[in-house]
This record gives structure tokens, C-alpha cells and sequence, in this order.
């Protein structure tokens, strides 16, 4: 080990002669160069944190090359001599830095978030709102450098328009940070103090009975696949992605049950759905009549993939309809069918609890602590509620026989 001024008249000569091992600086305390077997020279900076009890730790500031001279060297060993001068360890903030750098960048630690989560719907949401509008514009910014005006930006970038989107990437920004806290990775979320944006006002569309009929008739002419979905959407009011995805296995048709699974249902809680009548029907149909299949998805396209036509379905129906009537409904969606299914309850004197129940909706009777000592599973009477929709919606839909369709005239004889 030699001690001297390093420069680059030093270093080259140095080099010349072979040497192997360190040489010290005299003027800056504990910056050195290191000489290898390989003619490899790398600048480091040695140092103790805190008295001489202290363990001697080295850092490495880089090898000799661009950027890396004796004189630009010599500043960086200056410059994190007094970090450890303000009890800050070059080594932890160098490690730090590079997991800011990697794990902690915003797009990758997304990705670990996004592969966390739990239920089919809620992972949807989760990774299509941070693919399509917050990566974008936070990009591989480290988690600890993200700030309120950050998530603005994310939300201000969207159309003002989308009202519900909004709301639901900023949920799931906040969920994000709330996680990364718990996890250790992030001392405070970014999204606290922050006022979540305004909600939609509550969708009140529902459906009467002369829309309701017109819908379960003309349904079957948009497509296989669309006409048995809008029909158990409306017999069961359970959600689209939740029906369109149901798979033989779920299903038992000698008890006349449908058990959806946690890992499917968007809040992640499983749900048992008695089928009525009009149910079992509509699914003998799907099965073409014949025992029902052990295993397999029951809606999937001539290619083996999910259904996802459900616009042009709905177009095709919507144009059925105002050709039968000579003019157009109001403006509806899928999900007001399960409105309607909740309304139409409310109006057979169905408990409260039991229509959440069927629904599988996280209400004030399912949240707190009802939920946590509330235990019944609302079975029974699911099913007596069911049923009194199947016989309402019986004769719903069977009135008028000129307007109803011959699909449903074979599915009840």
C-alpha cells in the first residue's frame, strides 16, 4: 500500500510500472485507487460511521474511465465525505438508490401491485386503469419521489367527462400507496389529504315490465351467446362479467344452485345463487337439451375465447325493439337489469338483506360488524325470493302471446 497525491501523471505511472494494490490520497482523507492483476484501476472512498469503534467501510465510486479521472473522482469522494459527515452512509444510500431506481420504479412496482390483488373483476380494473392512465405519465419515477401534484396530473390528464373512471384509478392509485406502506416500502402515501373525486350521481334507470319482456324476447336474435346472458342476467340479477364467465362446474342442477367463487365475484366473496325455473331453462337451452356438461366454460366464441360482444348484442336488440314498437326505449344498460331485479323485489316485500344477499352486494346489512357476526347465508330465503321473481317474470314476459317470442313459447312448454 503506497500513499501520495493522486493525479493522473500518478495513475499513469503507476501503470507503467505493474503496480498492484492501493494508493491513498494525502490531501483527501480515505479516497484511494485500487491497481489489479488486470491493469483494471477503480477509485474508492474508505470511511467509518461514527468514532474509531467503528467498522472501516469502502466504497466504490467507479472504475477509471469516463467520467471517472482522478479529478472528478476526487470531487465525488468530497462529496460523500460529507454525507457521512452528516451521518448519512454512502454505501446504504447507494443501495437505496439503485432499488429506487428498479424495484421502487413506479411502472415495475405497479406491476407487482397489479399481480397482488385478488378477484377476477377488481384485477381488471386495477391493471387496465394503470396501464391505460397512470403509467403513462408517472412512468419509472421512484415511489418515495411521487407527490399529491403527481396523482393530479394522473387524474387530470383523463377526460373530465369520465366521471366514474376517475374515481376508480384514483381508488386505485390510493390502494397502491396503502400497500406499498404496509409493506415498508414508502413511509407515507402521497394520496393522503387528497379529496377523492365526486362520485356519479346513482343510476335510478330501471326497467318496466313492457321494457323488460321486449328485452327477454328479443335477446336470442343478437347472438348464442348474448341472448342466454341478458336472460340469466335478468333472472338472476348477478353481474355481466360474472354470468358471461360461468363455467358447468359451478353449477348443480338436482339442488338448482349456482355457487359463483370468490376468485370470480368482483368483491372477492363467493355467493350461492338458487336458480329458479326460468334459470334452469334458460341453461337446459345452453346445453342443447341434453345432461349438463361436468367442466367448461358455457359462453365462449367460434374461437375458444370469452364473449365480449355484448355492444353489438345490445344494438341488434335495441333495433328489434324500436322496430316492434315503432320507437326506441329510453337509454339503459346491461347492469340495469340487475336494478331492476332489486327494484322488482322491493316492490314482491323482499327483505333488504336478502335482495344484498342475492346480489352479493357489501351493503350496510353485510359491513361493519352485521358482517363480522352476521353469519346466515339467506339461503332459503334467497331462494323463496327467486322464485316469486321467477313467477312474476313468468308472467311478465308470457303476456300478450302475439308479441312473445316462439324461443320462449318452446323453452316453457
Amino acid at each position: 500500500m503506497a500513499n501520495g497525491k493522486i493525479t493522473k501523471r500518478t495513475v499513469d505511472s503507476l501503470v507503467s510500472q505493474g503496480y498492484i494494490g492501493f494508493v491513498w490520497d494525502l490531501d483527501t482523507k480515505g479516497f484511494g485507487a485500487k491497481f489489479t492483476k488486470s491493469g483494471a484501476i477503480s477509485y474508492v472512498l474508505q470511511y467509518r460511521m461514527g468514532g474509531r469503534e467503528a467498522a472501516t467501510r469502502r466504497y466504490t465510486i467507479g472504475r477509471h474511465g469516463s467520467p471517472w479521472t482522478p479529478t472528478t473522482a476526487r470531487t465525488e469522494a468530497e462529496r460523500l465525505l460529507i454525507l457521512v459527515a452528516q451521518g448519512r452512509d454512502p454505501v446504504e444510500a447507494d443501495k437505496l438508490r439503485r432499488r429506487e431506481a428498479v424495484d421502487l420504479a413506479f411502472s415495475n412496482y405497479a406491476d407487482l401491485f397489479g399481480n397482488s390483488v385478488r378477484g377476477e373483476g377488481w384485477t381488471k380494473m386495477v391493471k387496465r386503469s394503470l396501464r391505460l392512465h397512470v403509467k403513462p405519465i408517472l412512468k419509472n419515477k421512484p415511489l418515495p419521489q411521487i407527490t399529491r401534484s403527481d396523482i393530479a396530473a394522473v387524474l387530470d390528464a383523463m377526460p373530465v367527462s369520465q366521471i366514474a373512471k376517475r374515481r376508480d384509478v384514483f381508488a386505485v392509485i390510493r390502494r397502491m400507496f396503502r400497500w406499498a406502506v404496509s409493506r415498508g416500502d414508502l413511509e407515507r402515501s402521497p394520496t393522503e389529504g387528497m379529496e377523492t373525486p365526486p362520485p356519479v350521481t346513482p343510476r335510478e334507470r330501471w326497467l318496466a315490465d313492457d321494457e323488460l319482456k321486449r328485452i327477454w324476447k328479443h335477446a336470442p336474435i343478437a347472438d348464442p351467446c348474448f341472448g342466454p346472458i341478458v336472460r340469466l342476467l335478468i333472472v338472476t340479477g348477478q353481474r355481466r362479467e360474472e354470468v358471461s364467465k360461468i363455467a358447468w362446474e359451478e353449477l348443480d342442477r338436482a339442488e338448482k344452485l349456482w355457487t359463483l367463487p370468490g376468485t370470480r365475484a368482483k368483491n372477492g366473496k363467493a355467493n350461492t345463487i338458487p336458480l329458479n325455473d326460468l334459470a334452469i331453462r334458460v341453461l337446459d337451452d345452453v346445453a342443447g337439451g341434453a345432461q349438463w356438461p361436468g367442466h367448461g366454460r358455457l359462453f365462449l366464441t367460434s374461437r375458444g375465447g370469452s364473449f365480449t360482444g355484448y355492444h353489438k348484442g345490445k344494438l341488434k336488440v335495441d333495433r328489434a325493439i324500436t322496430a316492434e314498437r315503432g320507437s326506441a326505449l329510453p337509454p339503459w344498460r346491461l347492469h340495469d337489469l340487475r336494478r331492476t331485479l332489486a327494484t322488482n323485489f322491493q316492490r314482491l316485500g323482499v327483505r333488504f338483506e336478502v335482495t344484498e344477499a342475492v346480489l352479493n352486494h357489501v351493503g350496510l346489512a353485510r359491513s361493519g360488524v352485521a358482517g363480522i357476526y352476521q353469519r346466515h347465508d339467506w339461503r332459503d330465503e334467497k331462494r323463496a325470493a327467486l322464485e316469486a321473481w321467477n313467477d312474476h317474470l313468468s308472467q311478465i314476459i308470457a303476456v300478450d302471446s302475439d308479441i312473445a317470442s316462439e324461443d320462449y313459447l318452446r323453452l316453457i312448454a
